[in-house]
């Protein structure tokens, strides 16, 4: 349940921003995919951690891959275990961070 309400709850942040989101099949987690962001994704991190908002970088998940594929630099994963008012707020602080790096921020 708290998958599919994080679910929603990014979906109205992220209005029409380019962004996926990876089936949520019960972890305590969600994969982000933000379809050719102007950052990276340990920029992203690094602008949200200064906000509080932890996340995992995209792009340590990709080992043995040498080629320079974009989409590595993409994504992130994103927590729900924590409170609701925390993971509320945590999911507009990310939409907020996204939504000004494709406006050139």
């Amino acid at each position: 349940q708290k998958a599919y309400q994080t679910v929603e709850w990014l979906q109205q942040a992220m209005g029409d921003s380019p962004y996926y989101i990876h089936k949520p099949e019960g972890a305590m987690f969600l994969w982000l995919w933000f379809k050719d962001l102007p950052i990276s994704s340990l920029e992203l991190y690094n602008r949200l951690k200064a906000r509080g908002v932890l996340v995992v970088s995209g792009h340590y998940f990709f080992p043995g891959i040498k080629e320079d594929w974009r989409h590595k630099q993409e994504c992130i994963r994103v927590t729900y275990s924590q409170s609701e008012d925390k993971v509320r707020a945590g999911v507009a602080i990310i939409a907020e961070e996204v939504k000004r790096a494709y406006a050139g921020g």
